[in-house]
This record gives structure tokens, C-alpha cells and sequence, in this order.
């Protein structure tokens, strides 16, 4: 039912909820998966209004609304990116490849590609590194 959602919870309880459904639970909460505890269940639910409330809180569209200030169509990674960067207002390199479900010491330019892509297309003011922390700039 929740197969592919990835997920945090503090409770135990929900914990095994959410993994009896199918979600991928988190030991740590992460800025770019969902926190089922900032979701604020109260109340007896149905597995169906459970899903449809993990699933709303799963739609990055309107934090890319909110960037973009319109409706946006981005690939998984470059959406991964500006959604982690603008829900966290930035993230050191290593931040950034955990966020995204990379091993920090991993050997990889896929973050690196979309990050040019990005710029590229949006300027290259869009994601700024100061200091080695990557945040959202301007359009």
C-alpha cells in the first residue's frame, strides 16, 4: 500500500504500522522523506485516510510551486535536490548525498550533473555554495 514511501516515526507503534503497509522506515528523520510525526495523527484512521495523508505529505510539487513560483515538471533527482535545499536552507555536499540516499563517501556525479543541469537551465544563481553548503539563491 505504501510501497516506495519512505518515512520517519518516533513511535514504536507506528513504526510497525507504517512498515506492515510497506513504507520504508527511517531510524533518522531526513529533510527530503516524509516525518510521520510532523503529520500530527490524531484519532482513529482507516488505512485508506492513512495513505491518502502520507501520500499528500509526499507531494513535493507545492514546495516546487513555491520555488519556482509556477508549476514545474523535473526529473527525480534535480526535484530531490531543490526540495532538500529549500526544505533544509541548505546542506553540505555529503548532507546532500545522504538526503538523497547516497552513502556520504560514495563516488558520484549524478548530484553533481543535476546541480549543473539546474543551473544551467535556472542560472547560475539558482543553487549557490558558500562555504560548501549548497542552498537555493534567486531564479
Amino acid at each position: 500500500m505504501l510501497n516506495g514511501v519512505r518515512i520517519y516515526a518516533s513511535d514504536t507503534i507506528w513504526r510497525q504500522i507504517l512498515t506492515d503497509f510497506g513504507a520504508t522506515v527511517l531510524d533518522a528523520p531526513n529533510p527530503t522523506d516524509i516525518n510521520f510525526d510532523d503529520l500530527n495523527v490524531s484519532g482513529p484512521l482507516t488505512p485508506m485516510e492513512l495513505k491518502s495523508l502520507i501520500l499528500n505529505a509526499n507531494d513535493d510539487a507545492a514546495v516546487l510551486r513555491d520555488v519556482f513560483g509556477a508549476d514545474v515538471s523535473l526529473s527525480r533527482v534535480p526535484a530531490q535536490i531543490v526540495v532538500a535545499l529549500h526544505k533544509s536552507g541548505g546542506m553540505t555536499g555529503n548532507e546532500l548525498k545522504a538526503a538523497l540516499g547516497y552513502a556520504p563517501d560514495v563516488a558520484t556525479h549524478t548530484i553533481d550533473t543535476a546541480i549543473y543541469q539546474l543551473r544551467r537551465t535556472y542560472g547560475r544563481g539558482f543553487i549557490v555554495n558558500t562555504n560548501g553548503v549548497y542552498r537555493i539563491g534567486k531564479l
